[in-house]
């Protein structure tokens, strides 16, 4: 992988970046909403596996919420949100700053669903 300009860079750097971002985004959060979303796991790849495409998950998908919601806790999966950040580097075009933000709307988007909130909700709250 290259880096610095390029497109790719190291998957360390933008775990990194991630980590980062995500303590950040955790930080501002009303504590309520907080303690609810670290009992999320996030787990951060740098790309979909071949499992998760055969399982219907577009290539350059950015993230994805498996589980049950808080309102629907009768789904047997543990909730956890995946970010695939390859592809969140990749859509941002190496800008480290677009990164960030993407990680961070990513993160709020797919922890939307584990709240319940469908693609119009998220839409409403800027999370789409």
């Amino acid at each position: 992988m290259k880096f610095d300009g390029d497109i790719d860079a190291p998957f360390s750097h933008l775990l990194r970046l991630a980590d980062d971002e995500l303590l950040a985004t955790l930080t501002v959060l009303p504590d309520e909403i907080r303690e609810t979303l670290r009992a999320v796991p996030v787990i951060l790849e740098e790309f979909p596996s071949p499992e998760a495409l055969d399982d219907g998950i577009a290539d350059d998908q950015l993230g994805v919420f498996e589980g049950g919601t808080t309102a629907d806790s009768g789904i047997p999966q543990p909730p956890r949100i995946v970010l695939w950040l390859g592809n969140l580097w990749d859509m941002c075009e190496a800008d480290e700053a677009a990164f960030r933000e993407e990680v961070r709307v990513t993160l709020l988007h797919e922890f939307g669903h584990f709240l319940g909130w469908d693609e119009a909700d998220l839409f409403d709250r800027g999370l789409e």
